[in-house]
């Protein structure tokens, strides 16, 4: 190795970066990015703004993956499941990939069958993002992540000021803040963070025995291509009911596939303040993770589709491998005048925040 490439690789490891292969798109290099506090860790991709693993320790002091993902980034550039992505421009589905505007019909980019699901064929999960800011380490470790949308992409309206702040802002805490600006026309926003959670390990196989609680005492349901129908539902008694802590496994008698259904938040009235969304407990291991948020909605989905996946250390992820609470808007909003509305007016800057909070239960 010469002199030079052996500077490089120095600069390269000191600032917490991996350029992968020294690949690039739009002139931006695909790396991997870390933040540390003490045994808690974190990685991302620049390639959808990813969260690639996040290490802790259960009740022994055992570190472990906890996130489902794959070895490379290359990978993540072929991903079908969106394993720790941040998605858009809308998050979810978007019935007959079509919506109306100010009078004007939108026809969007279909990709699953005839609607649109997680921002189309290619939406932000499947491009390069620029690193704006990286702080590896520190009393506040953080990366921001920005993306120019331009007007059109995948049939939206407007371009798009995107930005994603990942920070560890305190012990066990990770803290997603997302921000996009309608530069030059209104448009639909409604962003989500797409890991799959397993708090026994990536590698420890299902989620099913997890104990899960849920604060929202309604749901949006769907028809068979899983759109909204439009009606809220109350839960109470039926099998989505996780108002108290539940076992996954005690659930399947009454719903089979399991989840993949948006919760209606309790204590949501348009404020933006957070509230709780969710809380797993993973009682081999004692992890417990709490989940918080300033969004309408979550989307609970208990992985039914994975299915043959190799992942991280070639471990095959099977159905129910990781299990994903993805904090948004309402699915299909834009079809759903009953729905909170997730249009952004031009000038106007759309805000989404999210609080992971980890701990160990050491009781059980």
């Amino acid at each position: 190795m010469s002199n030079v490439n052996a500077l490089v690789c120095l600069i390269i490891v000191v600032f917490g970066v991996i350029v992968v292969n020294g690949s690039s798109l739009n002139n931006e290099e695909v790396g991997i990015y870390e933040l540390n506090k003490g045994d808690f860790s974190v990685k991302f991709t620049n390639w959808g703004a990813t969260i690639i693993s996040v290490f802790l320790p259960d009740k022994d002091g055992k570190l472990a993956d906890v996130v489902l993902g794959y070895d490379s980034v290359e990978d993540y550039e072929d991903d079908k499941p969106y394993l720790g992505a941040l998605v858009g421009r809308v998050a979810n589905r978007i019935g007959g990939a079509k919506f109306t505007l100010n009078g004007t019909v939108y026809n969007l980019v279909a990709n699953e069958k005839h609607n649109m699901l997680h921002g189309g064929k290619k939406g932000f999960s499947d491009v390069v993002w620029k690193v704006d800011k990286h702080e590896k380490d520190g009393e506040s470790p953080s990366i921001t992540f920005t993306y120019d949308s331009a007007d059109g992409e995948e049939g939206f309206p407007g371009e798009l000021r995107v930005s994603v702040t990942y920070a560890l802002t305190g012990s066990y805490k990770l803290s997603v803040k997302m921000k996009a600006k309608a530069i030059n026309k209104a448009t639909p926003v409604n962003l989500a963070q797409h890991s799959y959670w397993n708090l026994g390990g990536h590698n420890s196989g299902h989620i099913l025995s997890d104990e899960v609680q849920i604060f929202g005492s309604h749901i949006t349901p769907t028809d068979k291509n899983l759109i909204p129908t439009g009606e809220i539902r109350p839960i109470k008694g039926t099998p989505y009911d996780f108002l108290e802590p539940q076992v996954l496994s005690s659930k399947i008698n009454g719903l089979p596939d399991l989840y993949d259904i948006n919760y209606v938040l309790d204590g949501d009235n348009g404020n933006k303040k957070m509230k709780p969304v969710a809380k797993v407990h993973n009682k081999k291991s004692g992890r417990v993770m709490e989940l918080s948020s300033d969004a309408p909605g979550v989307q609970f989905y208990t992985g039914n589709y994975l299915k043959d996946l190799k992942g991280k250390g070639g471990f095959v992820y099977q159905a129910h491998a990781g299990l994903c609470l993805e904090t948004q808007g309402f699915p299909d909003s834009v079809n759903h005048p009953n729905f909170p509305s997730q249009i952004i007016n031009k000038g106007e800057t759309y805000k989404h925040k999210m609080l992971y909070k980890f701990s160990i239960n050491k009781d059980m």
